[in-house]
This record gives structure tokens, C-alpha cells and sequence, in this order.
């Protein structure tokens, strides 16, 4: 490796003065005649500059397009990519000019000048105000931001014994190598939910299992290195990671996982003498609404626990109404990430990990199914009207799956959420029905009442709409997300006709137009999480008191998404759903609220939230029941009467 250190870096190793001499370009001459460059010349330069820049690209992308050749060619057994993926970078780099090279390195250089800040500065500004570590802080991480490591020990495991195969390049390795392999390790058993008989995949612990997903693409890394400047560490900072494919319900059977983080939180307020900062994101939020329920339930802590141990929730881009980019996926494997890809891109995802593929192994995965959309027509709504609809929008967002004219009988007409759900459970196997009516409920439940009799039914514990937030008094709860980036919203199908294919339809990517890109309808949202999903319970929903009956705190904080264009994440502007851990503004409300400051926060709408919200056909529970009651009278009085021979009366208004 010492070429290749010589070869990036420069001479190396030695910090002496002659070697520091010995690195650095010669200078020229004293009194040596400088002559200036005319204009002309110089607008040619900087051409010839801006050429070799496009030539350094095109080699570049021309590389990488022979390594994606040389991986879908794997699939047919053209080459064999085992010997690619041993690849020596040192060797490869041998074999690239000089000049390739050194451009390569002032570019990445300028590039990361433009765009770097200290991922301990806000911790430090804060530091400087007197605002230090108080609240024992536990993390629950989402689906991207926790590995997956085998611990199986047969045969067919041992080559992968405590290697990740998610979250890690060992998960690309084994999907491009051992893809047959890697589908038996990721995917659960149809019928259990759990692991497939041999296998044993649980999900990494510590930091190490959410700082990163794969080296260099950080995830909680700058929210740790923050919180370390306040003076966090491993005995007052947690992460609490859980194998994101189970079910709630198999998340305690199997791992014990809510009665571990039970006992996690005890320990750290009987250690720090404060009650704890629970920080959650995207389907964490879910999975940590849902141990509210199961903590408040008898046995397991009581309905004053979490008052008594949990100071505030930091529920950051959470997809309480679910993520509606999850329905497409186990209905067609699909979603934006595959719709929007470019014809050769499309083949070769087809022809590596096609849709049934795709569809089956979301599928054998329940936790996926925990993100399906909440709240039914009356939060998305129906073929007429949508509450985000914009003025003008030609096709509302209340038909969530649309089609085109077609001469097909096989193709219903266009969808709304409630018939999309149905549709999905009518041409799906019946283990998978199964799977999602005995953990999942999407309906609303428009009483006290009901709310109260969910209490005891783990299948609604996922469903801010069909149970209550916890009867803590002293909770106070922060949403925090980001708004302004174009998200999934609805869809355009077709039928599928491949015939080998056992998929009924497909999202019809030959159609753009408008808002519609490649089948796909955008709308307000995080970039993955509709608006509707990260705002509506925090600007609305829990401020009905049947879903909010303890009066528990609510504070909204938007962040606009306002990417830096020389940063491939976004900068530390950014408001995408993974993307804002890095972003300076979340951090620092973050550290406030841990450093027992979270009083100085105020509310900060920039989207229509709270518009969209009013028109979300939830209401008061009074103001339901007398709804209910006008429309029952009116049925009964609309209702043709019968003279006493049986003749029509008229009808009474």
C-alpha cells in the first residue's frame, strides 16, 4: 500500500524537516521574469481545465459502467465477479494516469471545502452557553440505521458468523456473490414471522449499529458526536436497536426487546437521578408508540410508568400514518427508488433482483408491513378530494392507485387507500393476509370508547388513530421533520403483462406528465414520509382529547428543505428523512432538549400542515357523534313511510 499512500497522498510518513522539504514542489528562482498571461490564453487554460474535468468524469463513469457490466454479466455466468469483488485498489490505480489521479484529488478537495462544517460545532455553541448533559439519552433507531449481523452457526452460515448483512459491505458482497444465500438469511419464515429453520440474523448493538449504514454513509454519527460534546457517553447515551423485519408482537417473543428497553430506561434514571430523553426516527417512532402501550399494559410497568421514568419524546420524521411508498412495495416491489431509474438501469435491476423478488422478500418481512398507510380515506381521502390537494390539481390524491383507460377486465378501477389495502389483501397469499390483520390495524376510532377498549388489543398499539398516547401528564413530545421535498403521494398502474411474472399489476412508468414522473404522483413531504404521515398527529390529532386524554405537551418544529447543491447529502440544511440527522438546526434541538432546555423551543410551521389538518375529516368526539346522529335521524326520516294499506307516504325533511 505504500505506492498507493504515495500515489493519493504524496510522500508520506515522516514528519522531519528534510522529508517536509523533500515533499513539496520546488520554488522558483529568485528574480526569475514573470510574465503575464493574456486573456485569450488564459479563457483556454481554464478550458482546457474544464475539459480534462469532463474527461476525469467520463473515465470515471466509464470505469464504473464496466464495473456494473461486468456485475449484471455475473448473472449469466459471463465472468465470474468473485475475483472483482477481491479486487486490489492498489493495483487498479497503478493502472490509472497520473493526471486522472490528481484531478481526482482536487476536485474531491474542493468539493469537501465547500461543503464541510464541524460536525462539533453546534454541540460547542451550546457547550459555550452553559447547556450541558442532563437527561440519560436512548435512541431507537429506523430501518436504514440498523444492522443486521448472522449469528447462525450451520454450515451454510458460518461463512457470514457476525458479518452484517445489512447494513455493511458485507451485505453487498454476499447480495452480488451469494445472493441465493443472502435471500435464505435476510427473509423470515412465511408462516412464524420469525427465522427460517438454521438461520439466526439479530440486529447489532451499540453505536456501531447506527452511527453508519456502510462506510463513509453516516446516519447518527453527527447527532454522537454532538451529544459527546455536552459530555454524553456509553453510561448516559444508548442505542436501542431492534431487528426491524419482525412484528411488534415477535420483537418481545423473540428478542425480548420491550422488556430489555424497559429495563435500559429504569437503569438509567435510577443511575442519573432524571428521567430519560427517548430520541426516535422514522419507523422507530413507531416501534417506540407501540411500547408506550405495551409498558402501560398490567404486568409489564402500569399506566403511571412512563410519566415516572420518560421526560420527553424526540420523535423525529416519524411515519405515524405510515409511509405510503410501503403499500407498492409488497404490492408490486416497487416504489420511486425503482420506478425512476433509467431503461438500462431498470434492466439490470430486473434482471438481478427482479419486482418478485423484490415483492416476496418485503413481503416475508412484517416490520415492512407496520409502515402500510393509517386512517383510511377520511385522513387520504377519497375519489372526489384529498386534504392536501392543491388548487387546480387535476388528479386528487384521494385515488392513491390509478390506471388509465384499459380493455382489460382484470384491472379495477382507480383506488382509493381503504380499496388499495383491500386490493393488496385480496391478491395476496394468505399467509401474508394472515401476517398483517393479526398485528396491524389503518382504521379510526371516533370515541373515547373505542379508544379505551384498544387499549387491550396489541393489533392497534401501532395506530395513533385507534389508541391513545400514554397517561403521562408530565410527557412532553417534539416532532421534528423536514418538509419541501417532492414525495410519493400516489400512483399510476397498468397491467403486468410478463407472463412469467405472478404480479398482477405494475406502475405504469411510460406515463410522465405534470406532477406525474414515470407513474409515480408527487406531493408535499420529507422526501420518503408524506406530510400527512410526519405532521398530522402532531399538529392535530393528539390535540383530540380521545387520543390525548392526560393533556400531554406537544411541540412541532418544521425544517424546510433547503439542500446545499455541492453536497451529495444535502449540507446541513437539508430536511430529507435521513439526511436531517446530519442537519445542524435538528441537532441543536436535540441537545436542548437533553440538556433539560426543550422549554426554549417554540413551535415553527413553514408547510400548510395544520390547513391540511383541519380539512382531515378526524373531529371532536362530540362533534362525531352528533354528525353520526344527524346522519341516523336523516336516514330514518328521508325514508319512505308506509300508509296502513301499505301505500307511500310523502317523505318528511
Amino acid at each position: 500500500m505504500s505506492s498507493l499512500r504515495r500515489r493519493i497522498l504524496g510522500p508520506s510518513g515522516d514528519s522531519t524537516p528534510d522529508s517536509i522539504e523533500a515533499s513539496r514542489d520546488p520554488s522558483p528562482a529568485k528574480g526569475e521574469p514573470v510574465t503575464l498571461i493574456p486573456d485569450s490564453q488564459l479563457k483556454r487554460l481554464k478550458s482546457k481545465k474544464s475539459k480534462r474535468r469532463q474527461g476525469l468524469i467520463f473515465g470515471l463513469g466509464g470505469l464504473f459502467g464496466l464495473v456494473v457490466a461486468a456485475f449484471f454479466a455475473n448473472q449469466h455466468d459471463v465472468i465470474n465477479l468473485e475475483g472483482v469483488v477481491d479486487l486490489n485498489l492498489e493495483s487498479l490505480l497503478d493502472v490509472i494516469p497520473a493526471g486522472i489521479i490528481r484531478d481526482a484529488k482536487d476536485i474531491t478537495r474542493h468539493e469537501r471545502e465547500a461543503v464541510n462544517y464541524d460536525s462539533f460545532s453546534v454541540g460547542l455553541h451550546l457547550q459555550s452557553q452553559g447547556v450541558k448533559a442532563l437527561h440519560p439519552v436512548i435512541m431507537i433507531p429506523g430501518v436504514i440505521s440498523t444492522g443486521l449481523e448472522s449469528w447462525g452457526t450451520e454450515e451454510a452460515s458460518r461463512q457470514y458468523f457476525r458479518k452484517r448483512l445489512w447494513g455493511s459491505w458485507s451485505m453487498m458482497r454476499a447480495l452480488v456473490v451469494d445472493k441465493k444465500g443472502w435471500k435464505r438469511h435476510i427473509m423470515l419464515d412465511k408462516f412464524t414471522g420469525l427465522d427460517p429453520t438454521g438461520v439466526k440474523l439479530r440486529a447489532a448493538q451499540g453505536f456501531d449499529a447506527a452511527d453508519f449504514f456502510i462506510t463513509g454513509y453516516w446516519i447518527w454519527s453527527k447527532i454522537l458526536e454532538n451529544l459527546a460534546t455536552l459530555g454524553y457517553d456509553p453510561t448516559n447515551a444508548f442505542t436501542a436497536a431492534y431487528d426491524w423485519r419482525l412484528s411488534c408482537a415477535n420483537l418481545e417473543h423473540r428478542d425480548h426487546y420491550f422488556s430489555r428497553l424497559r429495563s435500559h430506561i429504569e437503569t438509567a434514571v435510577e443511575t442519573s437521578d432524571h428521567k430519560v430523553v427517548l430520541i426516535s426516527h422514522s419507523m422507530g417512532s413507531q416501534v417506540l408508540f407501540y411500547f408506550f402501550h405495551w409498558v402501560d399494559a398490567s404486568g409489564h410497568g402500569g399506566p403511571g410508568w412512563v410519566d415516572k421514568y420518560v421526560d420527553s419524546w424526540i420523535n423525529v420524521s416519524g411515519c405515524m400514518l405510515g409511509a405510503l411508498k410501503g403499500l407498492p412495495a409488497v404490492l408490486s416491489g416497487e416504489m420511486k427508488d425503482t420506478a425512476q431509474l433509467n431503461a438500462f438501469a431498470v434492466y439490470g435491476l430486473e434482471k438481478f433482483l427482479g419486482k418478485d423478488e423484490r415483492c416476496e422478500i418485503f413481503r416475508t418481512m412484517p416490520g415492512v408491513s407496520m409502515m402500510l398507510p393509517k386512517g383510511g380515506n377520511e385522513v387520504w381521502g377519497n375519489k372526489t378530494w384529498a386534504p392536501d390537494d392543491l388548487p387546480g390539481q387535476n388528479i386528487s390524491y384521494g385515488t392513491f392507485i390509478n390506471f388509465r383507460e384499459s380493455n382489460s377486465i382484470q384491472l379495477p378501477s382507480n383506488l382509493t387507500i381503504e380499496e388499495s389495502l383491500s386490493y393488496l389483501l385480496e391478491h395476496s397469499d394468505t399467509w401474508y393476509k394472515d401476517a398483517v390483520l393479526d398485528n396491524y390495524s389503518h382504521g379510526v376510532a371516533h370515541t373515547s370508547a373505542e379508544v379505551e377498549a384498544n387499549e387491550v388489543d396489541h393489533r392497534k398499539w401501532i395506530n395513533p388513530l385507534e389508541s391513545r398516547l400514554p397517561l403521562a401528564p408530565n410527557l412532553r413530545i417534539y416532532c421534528f421533520y423536514g418538509v419541501g421535498k417532492a414525495t410519493e403521494r400516489s400512483y399510476f398502474y397498468r397491467e403486468e403483462t410478463d407472463p412469467l411474472s405472478s404480479l398482477n399489476v405494475t406502475i405504469d412508468t411510460s406515463l410522465t406528465a405534470g406532477t406525474i414522473d414515470r407513474g409515480v404522483i408527487l406531493g408535499e413531504g420529507d422526501g420518503t414520509v408524506p406530510l400527512l404521515s410526519n405532521g398530522y398527529m402532531c399538529a392535530r390529532g393528539w390535540h383530540l382529547k380521545r387520543f390525548n386524554p392526560a393533556g400531554v405537551k406537544i411541540k412541532v418544529y418544521e425544517m424546510p428543505h433547503e439542500p446545499d447543491r455541492f453536497s451529495p447529502r444535502g449540507g446541513p440544511n437539508t430536511g430529507d428523512h435521513v439526511d436531517i440527522l446530519g442537519r445542524s438546526s435538528l441537532n441543536d434541538l436535540i441537545l436542548r432538549v437533553a440538556g433539560g432546555k426543550g422549554d426554549q423551543i417554540e413551535d415553527n410551521y413553514v408547510s400548510n400542515i395544520r390547513e391540511y389538518s383541519e380539512k382531515v375529516r378526524i373531529y371532536e368526539e362530540e362533534d362525531t357523534i352528533k354528525s353520526e346522529m344527524r346522519d341516523h335521524l336523516g336516514s330514518l326520516f328521508s325514508r319512505p313511510r308506509r300508509g296502513v294499506h301499505g301505500h307511500e307516504s310523502v317523505d318528511i325533511d
